[in-house]
This record gives structure tokens, sequence and C-alpha cells, in this order.
């Protein structure tokens, strides 16, 4: 077996202690020796002096579920120290897809996750979908988590309607499937369809069985803005009744008007914690966020998948009703326009060359362009495209960043989309917070940064085995300079690769070195067995 030893690196192992001096030896897939080692012919000696050597960063919040079968290095993710990704996020994902439904579900999905004729989508479950990742060797190791969205779709098609009690235990019963086939937990995104169609009831009812795996309900909650307080309430109802552990998805509070909603959002934190629920958060380091242009529409026009909203798109009376109604608000309701503004969402993607000259653009300069309403320009973008269109949306402040990110239960994510003109977080995230939130700064220590990255998430999702440098652990390590390492990316040139991650090692291959990706893919799919997340 190969040998490897990082030499005279300071190790920030991942558990949130102070950073140290010593060698690390790693021997096939594992880690086999930290401290004093005497370097011999059969090892490839890397000098890490001025480096910091930690474990791989874990990306709880992907979108590269597509993206990972049609360029399975995923160089985005890798070269920014990514090691390990959770997939199947916001409710919506790849699997499980019934036959019946391929067509229809990827015109949904496209907007988040994108659309390739190059992938055989008759996979139907979790556990096809994993064996094809498995087939073209991932760059990063790969965990999964079974979407709402999905679930409801096998059991009750994409109506707008609440389940019977037998759909509802066919829910359970196809969540149980998913979680035996491997998923690590249940998503759900409750501003995207047919999540949104979802009450508190049904989702309840599917985390019991999560629960009983001790896997971790992700949830991309119903308000961000507005509502968001008694969206939390909900959230953490759903942790008490069921007994599943929660994890927020990208935690923040959008809109101006909505900033007077913190105290009470971290006050709800302490109080989950005071009743003994298990709560966690993710965030990218970012005061803008990504999503799919069509949530910008009022939830009435997404009803019944993507057919109808095209046919909503071409009908002036009902345009007319989609402006009255973004213009004057639906009461529980996230209004993207409202808290951002037309002239601070942007255009990042795109399905068609016809409308490729949109990206980059905002949806007022959109209106400019095409010489129209920017609403109606907006339309016809959503209508042409498919809806297959991403955003990215301005709404915070960097205060407010800081504050999130300092909690306990935070741990870093990118939430990046991956096509067109992406988010920067796609290329960034990780470094960012350890150039700019660490080293700048100051607002987090290096060790409690690798810890947020690493450790903390690893112990939230039960990822056995990885997470720290330890003796016996697999040999995901980011080696990195904590005096130059930054993002680089900007939201006029997202698409650049960050400075100072060195070295990055998958299962004790180098996938990174010296700065370089290597062209090499040793990642795997990590699959939840009994309370554990194994290999």
């Amino acid at each position: 077996m190969a040998k490897i030893l990082f030499q005279n690196g300071m190790v920030v192992d991942g558990t949130g202690a102070k950073p140290y001096q010593a060698d690390v030896l790693v021997e096939g897939d594992r880690i086999v020796k930290i401290g004093k080692v005497t370097p011999d012919p059969s090892m490839e000696v890397i000098d890490a002096a001025g480096l910091a050597v930690a474990p791989g960063f874990i990306d709880t919040h992907s979108h590269s579920d597509l993206q990972i079968l049609v360029d399975p290095e995923v160089k985005p993710k890798v070269m920014q120290g990514i090691t390990t990704e959770i997939l199947g996020q916001d409710g919506i994902s790849m699997a499980p897809l019934p036959e019946q439904y391929i067509s229809p579900w990827r015109k949904n999905l496209a907007g988040l996750d994108g659309d390739s004729d190059q992938v055989d989508y008759h996979y139907k479950d979790t556990a096809g979908y994993l064996k094809m990742i498995e087939g073209v060797k991932p760059g990063p190791n790969e965990c999964y988590l079974v979407p709402h969205g999905n679930v409801r779709m096998e059991a009750m098609g994409l109506d707008n309607r609440q389940p019977t009690e037998v759909e509802l235990e066919k829910m359970k019963e196809i969540v149980r499937r998913e979680m035996e086939n491997g998923a690590i937990g249940l998503s759900t995104g409750l501003i995207y369809m047919p999540c949104a169609y979802g009450e508190t009831k049904e989702v309840v009812e599917m985390c019991k069985v999560v629960a009983e795996y001790d896997g971790r309900f992700v949830i991309h909650q119903r308000s961000e803005a507005d509502t968001i307080l008694d969206s939390m309430k909900e959230v953490i109802r759903i942790g008490k009744e069921s007994g599943v552990k929660i994890h927020y998805s990208h935690f923040k509070v959008c809109g101006r008007k909505n900033w007077d909603k913190i105290d009470g959002m971290v006050q709800l934190l302490e109080e989950a914690e005071k009743e003994g629920i298990d709560v966690s958060y993710d965030q990218y380091p970012y005061v803008a966020g990504s999503t799919m242009l069509g949530v910008i529409l009022p939830p009435w026009v997404h009803d019944g998948g993507t057919n109808k909203v095209i046919e909503r798109l071409n009908d002036p009376e009902l345009r007319k009703k989609m402006v009255y109604d973004i213009e004057h608000g639906i009461p529980g309701w996230d209004n993207f326009v409202d808290f951002a503004g037309l002239d601070n969402i942007y255009v990042t993607s795109v399905k068609t060359e016809k409308n490729k000259d949109a990206v980059g653009l905002s949806l007022t300069q959109l209106g400019e362009l095409r010489q129209k309403d920017p609403y109606d320009a907006t339309f016809d973008l959503l209508r042409d495209e498919e809806n297959a269109v991403g955003m990215v949306d301005f709404y915070g402040t960097e205060d407010h960043v800081k504050l999130f990110m300092k909690r306990p239960e935070m741990n870093v994510c990118t939430d990046g989309l991956l096509g067109g003109k992406p988010h920067p977080r796609v290329y960034g995230a990780f470094p960012r917070v350890l150039g700019k939130y660490v080293r700048e700064e100051k607002a987090l220590t290096l060790e409690q940064a690798v810890y947020k990255m690493t450790g903390k998430p690893a112990d939230a999702f039960n990822i056995k085995e990885r997470g720290q440098i330890a003796e016996g652990n697999y040999a995901d390590i980011t080696v990195f300079n904590p005096d130059t390492v930054i993002d680089k990316g900007t939201f006029t040139d997202p698409a650049q690769y960050p400075e100072g991650i060195e070295y990055v090692m998958v299962n004790g291959v180098l996938e990174v070195s010296e700065g370089n990706h290597t062209g090499r893919r040793n990642g795997t799919v990590l699959r939840k067995k009994g309370k554990e997340v194994i290999k």
C-alpha cells in the first residue's frame, strides 16, 4: 500500500483543540500515525512546514446531484478542500424517481440541479442512484438525503392537496425503504413544489421514520423572511413531535424589514436546546443567496408542475394576477422580489443558447435589454426556458453573517448551484471562511473554523471515522496555507479556484497536489447502516 507522509505540518485536528506540530502518516486509505515519523524510502514525503493539516472539509448542503454523474471530478468542490458532500437537499433531488414521472420531474429539478441527456434517469430509487454514482467513481465522497418532494411524488403525484391516510402511510414506507437503501436522513424545501403543499403533520410522520434510524431532518424552512419566527416554531415542533434531529439549511433572515427578528430567532434556538431538541444549521459566508428563479412566482403558479407553470405564464390575465400577488404579497409566502427587489435578483443560468444574454443581468436590466416591463421579461424567460433558470439574490449584511457564524449550531456549507454563472460560493465558501473571517476579521479562531468544517458536520450527520485527524480514521485530508488561503470568485466572475489550498486527499489519494488538480478520483458513496454512516 502507498505511504504518504505529511511532515512538519501544523495539525488542526477538527475537534476544536489548539493546533499542534506533528507529522501525519497515511498508509492506504487510513491515517496510521500522528507524531514524529522518521521517513523511509517507501514513503512519499510532503513538506507541510508552514501549512495547516486538517481533516477534509464536509459540505453539508451540496447541489452536485446531477453534476456528479456528468463530471464526477466536481473540481469546484475538491479544489476548495471539500472531500465529502451531502446531496439530496431542499426536498427535490434525483431519487426516488418512478418511471412515469421522469419527464415532469426533470423539468421541476432543472432550475436547481440542472438537466442532462447524458444521464440515464431510469434508476428508480436511491439504491439505483447511489450505484450510478459509484459507477462513475466520484472525486469527493457522497452522502444522500431522501427528498420529501420525491417521496410525495411517488406516493401521490404532484397535485396540491393533502395525502389520504393510505398515501401518508405510503410516504412513510418510501422513507423507510430509502433509509434502508443508504440515505442518511430526510430533506425538505417548504418553498419548493411539491414539498410546499405538505402540512406539518405530513412532515412529522415521515420524520418519525427517520428518527428510528437516528437520521437527521434537513429543512429549507417555510419562511426565511416575514414569517420566519412562526416557521422556526414549526420546525421545532416537528423535532419535538417526531424525535428527529433538526438541521436548518442555509440559516439566515432575508430583507431589511425582518432584521429585527434576529433576537427572536436566537431565542428559539436556545429554547429548543433547553427542551432537549438536537438542532444544528449550516451557513454559507455571503450576503447573497442562490436558487431557481421560479421561486419569485406565487405558489399557486406551480400547482401541477412545470407544464402548468408554462401554461399560466402564457396567459396574459394570469400574468397580471402574478404581478399583483408579487407586489401586494400573499400570507405565508417568501416573496423574493419584496425582500431583494428586481434590481438585486440576477440571472445566473439558462438552458438554451437563445437566452444566454440574460445571464449576469438583474431582472431590471433584463427588462431594459428586452425593452419591456421587467416582470414580462422575466415571465418570458421562465416560460421559454421551461423554468430552468438560476438566480442570485442579495438580502443581508456582513454583521448578520458573522453573528450566525459564531453560534454553536453552525457549520459551513456551499449550497451552490453548478450551472451557468454560479454563485461564487460554489468555488470558495470554505476558503472564504478561513481567509476573510479567520485571518482578516478574526470572527473565529482557526481551530473553531476547521471544527465547523469537519468535526461538527461529521458529528451532526453521524459520519464516522472522518472529520478528525486521528489514527485509524480514513485519510480525508486538506492541507492549506493559513497565511494565504482565500476565495477568488466574485459575483461577476465566480468560476475561480481559491488560493492557498495546497493538497487535498480523499481516502488516501491526492486529488490536489501543490494547488493543482491531479486528475485522480477516489471518492465513494457513504451509506447509512443502522445508526452510523459507513464506507
